[in-house]
C-alpha cells in the first residue's frame, strides 16, 4: 500500500494479491477519524477498506474505489525498502520484503505462467510426469559440481544435477516422460546466468533422435513465449519489456553445427579454436546474429557428458545441441540423443573414470531392450530472465541461492 495527499483529497494504492486498485479519500466526505487514520498510514500497512467502486478509464485497473471506511490491521512503520534507490546487496538481504514490489510481483507472475505453460504443453502431448530422486548416488554431469552429503551407512549421496538418467528408465516403460523440479550445481560461478539451486524441466522421449529432439525444443519454447505474450502482457509492460523480439519466436529455429559455429565466431573476431567449449561471450556473439533462438549442435565429445550419443558421421563429436536465446541470454536448453550402445557407453564411463558399480542399473537399460531416445533440460530461471528482459537470473526465482547467498 502506498499513499499521497493534496490536503483535502487523498489517494491510496491497494494491493491484495490479485492486482492493484486506487482508493480515493475525500476529507469532506468521510468521518474525521477515517481521515486521521489515513494520515497515519505508511508504506506496506495492512488495511481493511470499504467503499464504492466506480469505472474509471484513467485507472490502470479500469476502476477506482471511493473510500468510506478504513481500518488499520497491521502497521508498516519503518518499512525498510523505501521508494528511493537501494543497492542490490541490500535488496537481496531483504528479499522477503522486496518481493512485494511491483517489479518483483510482475516477474513472479511471468514465472508462474512459464511453469504452468510447461506443464500444460507436456500434458497436452500425453507426456507422463515422473518424479525423479533429489538424493542420488549417480553423477549426471561433472563430478566437480556436486553437493554431497553422508547417507547413513551407504556412503556419499549427492544432490541431483539432473533427473535425466532416471527418466531414461521411465521412457522405456512409458515412452514420453518428463520430470520437473529443483536441481543443484556446486559450480563456483558468479555470472548473471548461474544459480546453485535452480528449476529445470527435463523431457525424455523414446524413439526420438537428435533432430526430433530439437523440434520438440523449438515447439516448447515457442509455446511458452506465445503464452506469456498473450496472458502476461500487463506484467511485461510493467517490466518495460520490449516484446518485439519475443513476437518473432516461432519455429523453425536456425541451426548451426558446432564446426560452423567456430568458423562463424572466427569471422566475428572471437579467439576460439575447434575443441573448446563455447562460453557466454561466444554464445552471445552467435545468438545476436539471429532474430530468434539458435540451435548449435554436435559439439566435441571431449567437452560433453558421457551419456551423449557418439556421432556416427564424425566420432569426434556427439549428437547433442544447445539452444541459445537471443539478446545475450545464452543457453536456455541443453539436450542430446543418448548413447544406446552398451559397449560404447561402458567405454565412455571407463574413459572418464566413473565408478562402474554406480552405473550398473543405467547400463542395464542398454542390455535389455535398448532403443533410440533423446531428451533435454530447460532452465526455468534463464527462460524467465530472457522473457522478462531482466539482467540477472537471481530475480527470476523468489529466494535465489548463489555462492554468496543463503539468506533469507
Amino acid at each position: 500500500m502506498t499513499t499521497r495527499s493534496s490536503g483535502k483529497i487523498a489517494f491510496v494504492v491497494l494491493r491484495d494479491g490479485t492486482g492493484y486498485v486506487q482508493g480515493v479519500v475525500s476529507k469532506q466526505e468521510v468521518a474525521p477519524e477515517i481521515w486521521d487514520a489515513f494520515r497515519q498510514l505508511t508504506q506496506e500497512t495492512s488495511v481493511e477498506v470499504t467503499g464504492s467502486v466506480r469505472a474509471d478509464e484513467r485507472s490502470p485497473s479500469g476502476v477506482e474505489l471511493t473510500v468510506t471506511g478504513l481500518d488499520v490491521l497491521g502497521s508498516g512503520t519503518d518499512f525498510p525498502i523505501s521508494p528511493k534507490e537501494h543497492g542490490t546487496a541490500f535488496l537481496f538481504e531483504h528479499r522477503h520484503l522486496w518481493l512485494r514490489s511491483r517489479r518483483q510481483v510482475a516477474i513472479m507472475r511471468v514465472r508462474h505462467e512459464v511453469v504452468q505453460g510447461i506443464r500444460d504443453f507436456f500434458h497436452e502431448r500425453d507426456f507422463t510426469l515422473v518424479d525423479t530422486p533429489i538424493l542420488t548416488g549417480s553423477i549426471g554431469e561433472s563430478a566437480g559440481t556436486l553437493f554431497e552429503t553422508e547417507y547413513f551407512d551407504l556412503g556419499k549421496a549427492y544432490l541431483a544435477q539432473t533427473g535425466q538418467l532416471y527418466l531414461e528408465a521411465a521412457a522405456a516403460a512409458l515412452g514420453r516422460v518428463y520430470c520437473f523440479g529443483p536441481t543443484f550445481r556446486a559450480e563456483k560461478s558468479k555470472t548473471r546466468r548461474h544459480l546453485t539451486e535452480f528449476w529445470m524441466v527435463e523431457p525424455e522421449v523414446a524413439w526420438n533422435d537428435s533432430d526430433d529432439n530439437m523440434r520438440l525444443q523449438e515447439d516448447l519454447i515457442s509455446y511458452i513465449v506465445a503464452r506469456c505474450l498473450d496472458r502476461r502482457a500487463e506484467e511485461l509492460k510493467e517490466l518495460e519489456r520490449d516484446a518485439t523480439g519475443l513476437e518473432r519466436v516461432a519455429p523453425p529455429f536456425p541451426r548451426l553445427s558446432y564446426t560452423d559455429a567456430i568458423a562463424k565466431l572466427g569471422e566475428l573476431g572471437a579467439d576460439i579454436q575447434w575443441g573448446q567449449d563455447l562460453g557466454g561471450d561466444e554464445e552471445t556473439l552467435l545468438a545476436n546474429a539471429y532474430d530468434r533462438p539458435l540451435f548449435v549442435y554436435n559439439y566435441p565429445r571431449a567437452v560433453r557428458a558421457f551419456y551423449m550419443k557418439q556421432n556416427p558421421d564424425d566420432p569426434r563429436t556427439v549428437l547433442n545441441n544447445d539452444c541459445l536465446a537471443p539478446e545475450g541470454y545464452g543457453e536456455i536448453i541443453g539436450g542430446s540423443q543418448r548413447e544406446d550402445d552398451h559397449d560404447l557407453l561402458l567405454d565412455r564411463i571407463r574413459e572418464l573414470g566413473l565408478p562402474e558399480e554406480t552405473y550398473g542399473w543405467y547400463l542395464d537399460l542398454r542390455k535389455y531392450g535398448t532403443f533410440v531416445h533423446s531428451g533435454f533440460g530447460l532452465g526455468v530461471e534463464r527462460t524467465v530472465g530472457w522473457i522478462c528482459g531482466i539482467p540477472h537470473v537471481r530475480e527470476a526465482i523468489a529466494f535465489p541461492r548463489t555462492m554468496t547467498r543463503l539468506y533469507p
